[in-house]
């Protein structure tokens, strides 16, 4: 096919099939995949041709004639009879849309090439010297004899008009005893091809899925083990804690024993002021009785300070303590969140790889 001579005036995608030529019932694929089918127009020659080219074969190549009927036989799929190449064409569209655009151009292409035939046979009658007769001029008509040439031209035309006749008859055959076993295997080809691609959407979906499912994961494992460790940092911490939880009760046993002392010198002190209204005549006495006095004060103060600064010591500790068992437990209740999404995410994967 010359580019120069031929041109596409419209052009689509379709599934091809052909009628079986053994019997005359089923559609045969003529492709795996969807092909262009384009409609082209001759100008030297001026027909309208059907083109369809899978790799290097023409899968079709039908002239339109204005006899052709182009046969919508379901909503997505469409037929027409190709008498020169004793074949039936079968179409599968994506849409209904296209299957109309389709059967309108052939409606438009089959008006164009019947105005061409017409414009053509004007051209052959005004160029042909025979037909080149006056208005006044009459031309006698054909005698028919019985033995002469009129007899076999009518013999001709009769069996010109049989054949013809013969031939529309098997052509309506084809198409009514394709159509039935078509609906139903194209009705079936459509859903399978429907299931095929919900199913392939379905495939890349689950695995989009799968693969996010997977980052999230390993997320997840990282974070787990990040806390893990935190965890571990917190056990050693403790364990630390517990050593000071011994110094603490150290301490605590070391205040109650102050406590204890600071208690007998006071009554120490009450039992030495009230000695002292009694022995306002022993000088020597008196004298060491205040310095005692004053000692026993002295270290009564200091015993004090060691008190205040070991209870401060001991509320820092306690406090310490809460803050760090506070920040166990937070760290426990989000390793239980994130366990328990963990294992939510492993449940949603085996019943995926199941499904698959």
């Amino acid at each position: 096919m010359s580019t120069t001579r031929e041109q596409p005036i419209f052009s689509t995608r379709a599934h091809v099939f052909q009628i079986d030529p053994a019997t005359k019932r089923n559609w045969i694929p003529a492709s795996k995949h969807a092909l262009t089918v384009s409609y082209f127009y001759d100008a030297t020659r001026n027909v309208y041709r059907i083109i369809s080219v899978g790799g290097t074969k023409a899968i079709i190549n039908s002239t339109i004639t204005p006899n052709m009927t182009f046969t919508k036989t379901s909503q997505k799929f469409g037929q027409w009879a190709d008498s020169r190449a004793n074949t039936v064409y079968g179409l599968g569209f994506a849409s209904e849309q296209h299957l109309s655009q389709f059967a309108e151009k052939f409606q438009e292409v089959k008006e164009a090439a019947r105005l061409a035939r017409e414009k053509s046979q004007d051209k052959t009658e005004l160029t042909n010297p025979a037909l080149n007769i006056t208005s006044h001029q009459v031309l006698p008509s054909p005698i028919i004899s019985s033995n002469g040439p009129g007899e076999d031209k009518l013999f001709r035309s009769q069996s010109a008009d049989v054949e013809i006749t013969t031939e529309k008859e098997r052509l309506k055959k084809m198409l009514s005893e394709g159509s039935v076993s078509e609906v139903q295997w194209e009705a079936e080809f459509f859903s399978l091809q429907d299931n095929n691609n919900k199913l392939v959407a379905a495939l890349h979906e689950a695995n989009a899925n799968v693969d996010q499912w997977k980052k999230q994961l390993a997320a997840y494992q990282e974070e787990t083990e990040t806390l893990r460790q935190r965890v571990a940092e917190l056990e050693s911490q403790g364990a630390h804690d517990s050593s000071s939880e011994n110094n603490k009760e150290d301490l605590s046993q070391t205040l109650e024993e102050l406590e204890l002392l600071i208690k007998t010198k006071d009554e120490e002190i009450q039992m030495l002021k009230s000695q002292k209204c009694s022995r306002w005549e022993a000088e020597g006495e008196r004298e060491e009785t205040l310095q005692k006095l004053q000692e026993l004060e002295t270290r009564n103060a200091e015993l004090e300070r060691r008190l205040h600064l070991s209870e401060q010591t001991l509320a820092e500790t306690l406090a310490e303590r809460e803050k760090m068992q506070s920040e166990v437990t937070k760290v426990a209740e989000i390793m239980d969140v994130k366990i328990f999404e963990l294992s939510e995410i492993r449940q949603g994967l085996a019943k995926l790889v199941e499904s698959n």
